[in-house]
């Protein structure tokens, strides 16, 4: 391992970086360079990237920074996914008179409704706006009025801010003026719109709308959407007009899963083929409020379902599907024939014989999750051989009364790419015998399983070398040893997620080991680690992934919340230039909020979280993984979005001694603080 280096803290103790990836034709060779090349040849392979590298190439020399400033005015894709930056820095970057701009994404935690015009082009297509919680609901009406070409739209935290206003009146515009408009998510609570007119404004919606997704809705709500004769006692002599005929996928999560609205959804969307519902109530709902056999039955009234997602959740309170049991899942099965796809969730009544059913009827299934299946037991997966399901992607969180036999039937799936067996707390070494020898296998979740050291050497021997992403979370009995046994001396070069949280055994010999075996991490969570502390942040600071990389490039996501070795040595080796891709760090605010506010200042584009919030973009990566490219030039990237952008060649030395003393100030910050709390 590289040994470790001290922290910097004056830009004199290091080459410019700018220097050091200076052109060939720098005067150091003599070599014609960049700034010999033709504008038009550079700028052609500029429209290759994407933002952060164009960015970051823009920062390298005067022709590449005059190149981005002239193709960011006609490129056709602007993606931003994991920076969030201000109006200020918006500006240079997203040219007004761009006609050519087709799909913009964007985070806008720094932005509000001034931003707007930036940001809204009428040449858009596709739409993707996080964090909008600064802005009002003006948002939705100037999509209506300025974006009436797009195809897909996603928005989250509209209007979430307080003081922040949205009415029906905006999202009937928007719903008026997007008429091409074929994907619709809305990522924040639509139940703040008045009841009465929210029903009558989704008749105006695309006829071409395929796919709609609402983060949170009342059941009530959505059942009048459907059909707002329900609401509105409207004489069947007056028929409502069809609202989302072409439908095919509804994503909902509401106050109470209920007959009555999955019998409206069954009934009016003639052409569902996906469907995945979600509740969280309360407290145990009434007959009224709740799912029974009756409305299980009425699912797939068309038979063009493919995927169907029903559960509830125990995140506020335990409750379960109580009026749901084997013979509700029976009736279900006999129009479910060509389900490729189900998750059920919260099912506590439902037992081996109506699990096996679903496996037995549905011939192409290649999709099962089961959350909370207080009744399923080894019995379901006997005889799965026997099958004609080709399962890849298999769940059972919260299923304990599974053991190691139920996964040894299930191995004989041989296609399987993920398995996810988190709280089933009876599973043991023996389960990773069988799945060790699984070939296909890319993500293997374990948190809370009865597992050892000794157990987890099966999986070196086999599925390790092909694992992107390995939890075992929560698994008390594992020790230090638990990171040779993975590895046993070889480097998976296909790992890229490792979870060891909550982990009481665990301390910094296990990161010591994992920073020699230089694997190349961009997410490691060990939150929750009591033996953990600030050899190990300098460890993964000081890791060497291969000659060309170093100071913890890799990593893009830290978790060390409430580990009880760090101290505020630890933050010294959090500034720059360690960890330059670092995006999201999670670490205890408690400890000294000088401190941590004080590193937040000094990267403004890195996710800070200080209350023990579980970390990363789950949503945004899940639409779109495609658009989380592999940056090589973070840095680069941030100096150059730090430095405001494009600037000209004559007012490159000021940036640059305004960028160095902006650092000195942060950095001074910080010893500060820590000096003082010492």
């Amino acid at each position: 391992m590289t040994p470790f280096r001290a922290p910097i803290n004056n830009a004199s103790d290091f080459v410019d970086k700018r220097e050091m990836a200076a052109p060939p034709g720098s005067a150091r060779t003599g070599i014609p360079g960049l700034d010999h090349l033709p504008s038009a040849l550079i700028a052609t392979i500029m429209t290759k990237l994407d933002i952060p590298s164009i960015l970051s190439l823009a920062s390298t020399c005067t022709a590449c920074r005059s190149c981005a400033a002239e193709i960011l005015s006609f490129l056709p894709n602007f993606h931003l996914p994991d920076i969030a930056p201000s109006i200020d820095l918006l500006r240079p970057l997203l040219p007004q008179c761009n006609p050519y701009l087709r799909s913009l994404k964007m985070d806008c935690t720094r932005l509000d409704d001034s931003s707007l015009d930036f940001l809204l082009h009428p040449s858009l297509q596709d739409l993707c706006l996080r964090n909008c919680a600064d802005f009002s609901g003006r948002l939705l009406s100037e999509l209506g009025r300025t974006c009436k070409d797009l195809r897909f739209l996603y928005l989250s935290s509209v209007a979430e801010k307080r003081g922040r206003a949205v009415d029906v009146l905006h999202l009937e515009e928007m719903l008026s003026g997007c008429t091409q408009l074929e994907t619709l998510i809305l990522m924040f609570d639509v139940s703040i719109f008045l009841r009465h007119s929210f029903a009558r404004v989704w008749a105006l919606a695309s006829p071409k709308l395929i796919s709609l997704e609402i983060e949170y809705i009342s059941s009530v709500m959505m059942t009048e959407l459907l059909n707002p004769a329900v609401g509105l006692h409207q004489s069947s002599s007056h028929p409502w007009p069809s609202v989302l005929p072409n439908l095919q996928k509804l994503c909902l999560s509401v106050d109470y899963i209920t007959d009555t609205m999955v019998s409206t959804i069954s009934k009016c969307l003639v052409s569902l083929t996906h469907l995945d519902l979600r509740d969280t109530p309360i407290m145990e709902p009434r007959m009224a409020f709740d799912l029974t056999n009756n409305g299980l039955q009425q699912i797939n009234a068309h038979g063009k379902l493919k995927h169907l997602c029903l559960v509830r959740s125990q995140e506020i309170a335990p409750t379960f599907f109580k009026r749901v049991n084997d013979l509700g899942i029976l009736l279900m099965a006999d129009k479910c024939s060509a389900m490729e796809s189900i998750c059920l969730g919260g099912f506590c009544q439902v037992t081996d014989t109506g699990y096996k059913t679903l496996l037995h009827s549905c011939s192409k299934l290649y999709i099962l999750r089961v959350f909370h299946g207080t009744h399923l037991t080894d019995l379901v997966f006997h005889d799965i051989a026997a099958t004609s399901c080709s399962m890849t992607h298999v769940s059972l969180r919260w299923c304990n009364l599974l053991t190691n036999l139920a996964v040894t039937r299930l191995a004989s799936n041989a296609d399987l790419s993920t398995l996810d067996l988190r709280d089933c707390r009876n599973l043991g070494d023996e389960s990773l015998r069988a799945i060790s020898m699984l070939p296909k296998l890319k993500t293997l979740l374990l948190d809370g399983c009865d597992l050892t050291d000794a157990g987890l050497s099966y999986l070196s021997k086999g599925v390790m070398n092909r694992l992107v992403s390995l939890s075992v979370r929560g698994c008390k009995r594992l020790t230090d040893r638990c990171i040779s046994s993975l590895f046993d001396g070889n480097s998976n070069p296909e790992l890229r997620e490792l979870d060891l949280s909550n982990l009481p055994n665990i301390s910094d010999a296990a990161v010591l080991l994992l920073a020699r075996s230089r694997i190349l991490i961009y997410e490691l969570r060990m939150r929750q680690c009591p033996l953990i502390g600030d050899t190990s942040v300098m460890a993964l600071a000081s890791m060497q992934v291969d000659e060309n990389m170093w100071c913890g490039s890799s990593l893009r996501l830290l978790d060390i919340y409430n580990c009880g070795g760090i101290t505020q040595l630890a933050f010294r080796w959090l500034k720059k230039p360690y960890f330059p891709r670092l995006r999201w760090l999670g670490v205890t605010g408690s400890m000294n909020r000088d401190v941590v506010e004080a590193l937040a200042r000094s990267r403004p584009y890195m996710h800070v979280t200080t209350q023990g919030e579980e970390l990363g973009t789950e949503q945004w990566d899940n639409m779109e993984d495609a658009h989380l490219q592999d940056y090589d030039d973070v840095d680069e990237f941030e100096e150059w979005l730090l430095g405001g952008g494009g600037g000209e060649e004559d007012g490159d030395d000021y940036e640059d001694e305004e960028e160095e003393e902006e650092e000195d100030t942060s950095d001074a910050e910080m010893e500060d603080a820590v000096g003082h709390e010492s």
